[in-house]
């Protein structure tokens, strides 16, 4: 069983299918009852949550508004996201902070400071870590990575919608894609594989930190993944 991970969820987790609204109160409860029973095992989780529920950048390019200011946007939509999952766990009784890469959020976060991080997690306080990198033109993958790195995280757990785990290929658009229950960064490197973006693979693939992508639609899976066992596809560098 890991000890400390870093869980990397999508804001479609949270969104409501077929309507308006951002969130979706049972898909956030439901994802945050998973994260209550990690805690409960005493597993120290923080989590990086993206924004597209919120905000995407193609919305972005048709409106005419710059990359900049465009990312900035999305990373306050991870700052919207983490707040409300935040709460939705204090409901459930477990502990939890939100820290953001964004400074002067004071109100709802506090400034992100992986030392301080470090702490909450070891007095068992569920961590959010949003805002990206605070800087634009950086995906969630690396801001998970990194944050990984920093925080010093056993593993990433990256829960998907709909796929079990790493393809060579797009599987809901290829029928024949083949699946990988193992696989190297550097595997991932040559062959192109997009689970995440180049540099996130570069920031990780010299560590010893482990990525787990599994399938968020089984409920075992992330209690699973957590202890270590292969749910989907383990990711990791090459020995």
């Amino acid at each position: 069983m890991y000890k400390r991970v870093l869980l990397k969820l999508s804001g479609e987790a949270l969104g409501e299918k077929n309507s308006s609204n951002i969130i979706d109160v049972d898909s956030l409860n439901s994802i945050c009852e998973k994260i209550k029973i990690l805690h409960d095992d005493g597993i120290e989780v923080a989590i990086v949550i993206g924004a597209g529920n919120i905000w995407r950048g193609k919305v972005a390019q048709k409106i005419g508004i710059e990359r900049v200011p465009a990312d900035y946007m999305g990373m306050l939509g991870t700052v919207i996201n983490a707040v409300a999952m935040s709460s939705a766990l204090k409901n459930l009784g477990v502990e939890s902070v939100v820290y953001s890469a964004l400074p002067e959020i004071k109100e709802v976060t506090t400034d992100y400071d992986a030392d301080k991080v470090k702490v909450d997690l070891s007095q068992g306080k569920v961590c959010f870590l949003a805002g990206g990198t605070g800087k634009p033109f950086f995906t969630t993958d690396t801001a998970s990575t990194l944050r990984a790195i920093e925080t010093e995280c056993d593993a990433i757990l990256m829960a998907k919608n709909g796929v079990k785990g790493v393809y060579d290929k797009d599987p809901t658009v290829y029928p024949d894609a083949v699946f990988y229950p193992e696989i190297t960064f550097k595997e991932m490197k040559d062959m192109n594989i997009q689970i995440m973006d180049q540099t996130a693979i570069d920031l990780i693939e010299k560590t010893d930190i482990e990525i787990l992508v599994f399938s968020m639609q089984n409920v075992e899976n992330f209690q699973l993944a957590a202890q270590g066992k292969n749910v989907g596809t383990i990711c990791k560098k090459e020995r």
